[in-house]
């Protein structure tokens, strides 16, 4: 059996400047193209602006970093709905249950051909979900779709110096990120979190700018793709 593919669909994709939805008919036909194609397909969905916004507000009256990751997750799941509903709607075999465990989301490949989650439990976000998804599920590598383009060596927004990568070590990518865990609401190009734990299970991260679906598609499909690959030492 073809090892699944496990994609991270950043919220921003759901919620961007871009013109969401022909994206999301795009990315319906090619996952109808995957799944015609024999691949089992994992989806990990972020929580963009359904998040932050919800965060924000509970953080005038909340203080418990738990409850507002809490919140957060619950956006997540809200955005994973949409995306499993809409595959549902076209008759792909996609689980009908968004699950909560990176476990038994990997149970669910074995009987159908696509799985959607979003967060699983404080603490972890979705690029690390995707990981732990990949690990469960015996998958060799992990695609993150996010709205930027590679890792660069700083962040582009703050830094004009910062220069895209192209292929980088897991270690030097972990030197860019650190090791520590983000705060509710927080964002980078990769997770430090995800990426400790990309080592522990020497996994592949392929890191692009999801907004563009043929290059989500060339990652799956193992075609050369713009963007970053992150390799094991």
């Amino acid at each position: 059996m073809v090892a699944p593919i496990i994609v991270a669909l950043g919220g921003s994709l759901f919620y961007g400047d871009h013109d969401v939805k022909t994206w999301l008919g795009q990315l319906r036909q090619t996952i109808v193209h995957l799944e015609g194609n024999g691949r089992k397909l994992g989806f990990v969905v972020g929580g963009g602006k359904p998040a932050r916004e919800g965060i924000q507000l509970a953080s005038h009256v909340l203080t418990d970093r738990y409850k507002l990751d809490e919140i957060g997750i619950a956006a997540t799941r809200l955005n994973a709905t949409v995306l499993q509903s809409m595959l549902s709607d076209i008759g792909c075999k996609v689980s009908q249950e968004i699950p909560t465990t990176t476990e038994l989301a990997a149970q669910m490949l074995n009987e159908f051909d696509i799985v959607v989650m979003g967060g699983t439990t404080p603490g972890h976000t979705t690029d690390a979900v995707s990981v732990a998804f990949a690990r469960d599920a015996g998958a060799a590598h992990v695609i993150i779709a996010t709205n930027v383009s590679h890792v660069y060596t700083a962040d582009p927004r703050t830094n004009p110096d910062a220069e895209p990568l192209e292929v980088l070590s897991l270690n030097e990518l972990q030197e860019i990120t650190g090791k520590e865990a983000m705060g509710p609401g927080q964002s980078a190009a990769v997770d430090p979190i995800a990426v400790n734990l990309a080592i522990e299970c020497g996994l592949k991260i392929g890191v692009l700018d999801g907004r563009d679906i043929r290059r989500i598609e060339d990652a799956v499909e193992g075609r050369p793709f713009e963007g970053t690959l992150v390799h094991p030492e």
